[in-house]
């Protein structure tokens, strides 16, 4: 007993699920900008390494995630600390993933530059010893479900004429008019969206996940509309890095939605769900993807209460901060947002709910998934059947088909990773 245990996340959402867990990144000054050349940046003779050098445990969860560079960092740290060639010198290291979930983000990428990135593809993974864990614990109320999540996952789910699979009609909710059919994917997600009637909020736990931020957008535009509450708007300041751009482009600068950036117009009420874009304080549950409550608003600070994971109703306080754009972004001019660093949250990409746990989804397939594992990890944020419900649009206005939609599966990952 007392021995030092260090548990970290490829997300800090989960992260923060872990006990005194970080998002890896954080524990091992992991560069998020990783080259042939990146190493970690510790010194040998800092705190940070005796405490790493006297863990007798590593945990590392959703390693799916991690691109393959990542993981041989850290070794290369463990290494240096240790004074050994031995595997993470030495050190036991847990690595936790399910390689049906999503890939390592690579922007703009194609197929097989998802695949190159993913640890299974570094020379390490041949040095590793597998665990195969067989029951799915979230979802083992339903084993019908359990056993149709692994059929989509593998990607072994009978494909039609088309290569789509057909989802089962209990989950389906059918296709009307675009109005018609999201306001009964809105009812069924959220069946009140009148938080004054108790305590609890009515989104607590509950989500509509999408394929892309514009979606994301146009929903949590349409039920913020709907809910009740006190509003108030805030608005940014937008400021370019070169000072002779900001009279050219400020007007353009307000009408952009970079990745990772808030909108340039944020508009709350009081109880609406919103979701961090930073990762704050990991250690207070504060990570790029915590879901909250928005509870009070002032002009500069905001008032919140965490709804997940291990700091669930702690209440906290955010202020605004300023935030660049990614040089990754295709933006005319690299630029500045002044913000509260969250945005609204009735729904969000399926990639964003990645290690979220989650009482009720609702599914809106506007347009297919486009990259491997985005079905299942939609899915699979279910407990059972019946706390999951699929809106998918048809392709062509003369197309009634709302049954059917592609599931993307890289088999070269399957077949390596699981099989």
């Amino acid at each position: 007993m007392g021995y030092i245990a260090l548990a970290t996340a490829t997300s800090g959402v989960a992260a923060s699920i872990l006990q005194g867990g970080r998002t890896t990144h954080s524990r091992f000054k992991i560069p998020i900008d990783l080259d042939e050349n990146s190493s970690c940046n510790i010194s040998k003779e800092s705190s940070l390494a005796g405490l790493i050098r006297e863990a007798k445990l590593i945990v590392w969860d959703e390693v799916s995630m991690a691109k393959r560079k990542m993981i041989e960092v850290l070794d290369l740290l463990l290494k240096d600390l240790m004074n050994t060639n031995v595997l993470f010198g030495g050190k036991v290291v847990v690595l936790g993933g399910d390689f049906r979930q999503t890939l390592p983000a690579v922007r703009y990428g194609k197929k097989e530059d998802f695949i190159a990135q993913s640890l299974i593809y570094s020379t390490i993974w041949n040095e590793l010893e597998k665990f195969h864990l067989s029951e799915n614990i979230r979802a083992r109320i339903d084993p019908t479900f359990c056993d149709y999540l692994l059929k989509i996952g593998n990607g072994q789910e009978q494909l039609n004429l088309t290569n789509k699979i057909e989802i089962p009609d209990p989950l389906i909710i059918p296709y009307t008019t675009e109005k018609e059919s999201l306001d009964k994917l809105f009812a069924a997600t959220y069946s009140n969206l009148n938080p004054s009637y108790c305590d609890l909020s009515p989104t607590d736990s509950r989500v509509i996940l999408t394929t892309k931020n514009d979606f994301v957008d146009k929903i949590n535009d349409m039920l913020i509309d709907q809910f009740t509450g006190k509003s108030k708007t805030f608005i940014a300041i937008d400021e370019a890095l070169d000072f002779y751009n900001q009279a050219q482009f400020e007007d353009l600068l307000h009408t952009l939605h970079p990745l990772g950036l808030p909108p340039y117009i944020l508009r709350l009420k009081e109880n609406c769900p919103i979701i961090l874009l930073r990762n704050l304080n990991p250690c207070e549950g504060l990570c790029n993807g915590t879901r909250l409550t928005c509870s009070d608003f002032k002009t500069h600070v905001i008032s919140a209460k965490i709804t997940t994971g291990d700091f669930k109703n702690t209440h906290v306080f955010i202020s605004r901060i300023p935030l660049l754009s990614s040089q990754d972004e295709k933006v005319p001019v690299q630029f500045k947002r002044t913000q509260f660093p969250i945005r609204l949250c009735f729904a969000m990409t399926i990639n964003k709910a990645q290690g979220q746990i989650l009482d009720f989804v609702g599914i809106y397939l506007r347009e297919p998934v486009f990259s491997h594992g985005q079905l299942y990890v939609a899915l699979s944020r279910a407990k059972s059947s019946n706390s999951v419900r699929i809106l998918i649009r048809p392709s062509t206005p003369t197309n009634h088909d709302d049954h059917t939609t592609s599931n993307i599966v890289y088999q070269e990952i399957i077949q390596r990773a699981i099989m």
